[in-house]
């Protein structure tokens, strides 16, 4: 999943982008409040974490600006600013969270997985295709009776692939979901990163799920 990061004091950004890497996310940082609406207007963001104290352009302009225009992307506003008054104007504004600085980066965490689940809520909180398996909240991944140990990047790219089934997913649209918008494009990495999976979920199996679209890119399909 990717996340846009709006935060301008860098050593926090840097914190926050550090751990959830870590997590498997992809992450974009941008330092002001007219930066990250433009990002978040340009790009597909699966949640946005957004300030309030922002350079030329604070955090309730940028989400006014943003639902002004329709974007419904979840918003949890992550700042020092903790009276009532501007917890219920970022909520009114449309946030769908509202945590105050200083934070335990595991609440943020356990914030962004509830999120997750409203929004992609499935049977058992789980994404399932044919006889493949994975678990957002626990990253737990199972074909048939096999249990699947992936890295974070592989688990990325294969929650992406099982979130968007039968969809021809070009390297492009890989780059941008499972690594950041400073990917070099010329590298072979996300082929490389598709053949791991291959080794991981296909092999062993009669019926392969992770298919090459010559020209387009790759697609999980039966």
């Amino acid at each position: 999943m990717r996340i846009l990061l709006i935060e301008d004091e860098k050593k926090v950004a840097r914190f926050i982008s550090k751990g959830l890497t870590e997590e498997s996310y992809a992450v974009d940082i941008a330092y002001d409040g007219e930066e990250g609406a433009f990002l978040a207007e340009i790009n597909e963001y699966d949640l946005i974490i957004l300030d309030i104290m922002l350079p030329k352009k604070n955090g309730f302009e940028v989400i006014k600006q943003l639902r002004g225009k329709g974007l419904i992307t979840p918003v949890i506003m992550l700042t020092a600013k903790d009276d009532l008054n501007s917890k219920i104007q970022g909520l009114d504004l449309g946030a769908d969270d509202y945590i105050t600085k200083p934070f335990a980066f595991s609440e943020l965490m356990a914030r962004i997985r509830a999120i997750i689940r409203r929004r992609y809520e499935k049977i058992d909180n789980k994404l399932q295709f044919g006889d493949l398996i994975v678990d957002p909240i626990t990253r737990r991944v199972t074909r048939g009776d096999k249990e699947i140990d992936l890295t974070n990047k592989e688990y990325a790219l294969i929650e992406y692939f099982v979130r968007n089934p039968n969809r021809v997913l070009s390297r492009t649209m890989i780059s941008e979901h499972v690594w950041d918008y400073q990917f070099d494009p010329m590298t072979n990495v996300i082929d490389v990163y598709v053949n791991y999976l291959r080794q991981k979920i296909d092999k062993g199996f009669d019926k392969k799920l992770i298919h090459t679209v010559r020209g387009a890119g790759y697609v999980l399909r039966e």
